[in-house]
């Protein structure tokens, strides 16, 4: 989410005072997340939104450098022979992507809120991001991958199918609980159950699924890995649909 471009300016206050400041600012993680974008993405975000103030760099601009690490990262997927050099590298730029996307929004609400056209363009970046990241591990099975069968190529393109329904439906249920705030679930707390419930979600979490690639050089692990996070994160869809739809439809109408 990101806040109306302003002229970079000089923040006032030093980098650690921004970081508390961020911290202050940061808006509770949403019930049932996962325990890697809570615990460790959030709090990376937060060191870079600081550095992205004290810089004096818009939320869009941050935005776009989130894409730009995604976009590098999934295009040496597609590629690029992989390689062990080649795997590390990827999961870095797909981890500093993911963690600019968080970065984004803390430093919008720092700025004193976002805008709808920052909004909109993360969600972009993000629908993008989404799919191309698993149509290329299809294209990079299809090339360099000593497959058995070419219904392998099937399991990417589920995830991709699966990956689609999952963000669109996350997005549009969390559009309608902000249209009825009474009927909106709490938000997380720190207690065990919400850090089990973190831990039970791992199958859908990006930031563990980029961790996978660095197994991406050797075929074996990382079809293995790629493929249990497929049939976790399809599993948690099917059990999660019903609940969302019964949610939708205890909201008022009109």
């Amino acid at each position: 989410m990101s806040a109306p471009a302003r002229p970079a300016a000089a923040a006032p206050g030093g980098f650690s005072d921004t970081v508390r400041r961020l911290a202050a600012a940061q808006k509770p993680p949403a019930k049932g997340s996962p325990a890697y974008s809570r615990f460790v993405n959030r709090r990376i975000g937060r060191y870079l939104a600081a550095g992205s103030y004290q810089l004096g760099l818009t939320p869009n601009q941050v935005t776009f450098i989130s894409a730009c690490f995604s976009a590098a990262a999934i295009a040496a997927v597609a590629l690029v022979r992989p390689t062990v050099l080649v795997a590390i590298g990827i999961t870095l730029a797909l981890l500093l992507g993911y963690a600019f996307d968080s970065a984004d929004g803390q430093l919008a609400r720092l700025r004193g809120g976002g805008s709808p056209a920052g909004e909109w363009l993360d969600h972009v970046v993000d629908s993008g991001k989404t799919a191309a990241v698993h149509l290329a591990v299809l294209i990079c099975w299809f090339r360099f991958y000593d497959l058995e069968s070419n219904g392998v190529l099937l399991i990417p393109l589920g995830f991709t199918l699966v990956q689609v329904v999952f963000f669109f439906t996350q997005i549009l249920t969390d559009q309608l609980r902000r249209a009825h705030p009474a009927q909106a679930p709490a938000p997380a707390d720190a207690s065990a159950a919400a850090v089990v419930r973190s831990l039970m979600v791992a199958p859908t979490d990006y930031g563990l699924l980029c961790i996978a690639f660095v197994t991406l050089a050797w075929h074996q692990v990382f079809g293995v890995l790629y493929t249990l996070f497929f049939a976790g994160t399809a599993l948690f869809l099917l059990a999660a649909l019903p609940k969302w739809f019964r949610e939708m439809a205890a909201l008022p109408r009109g």
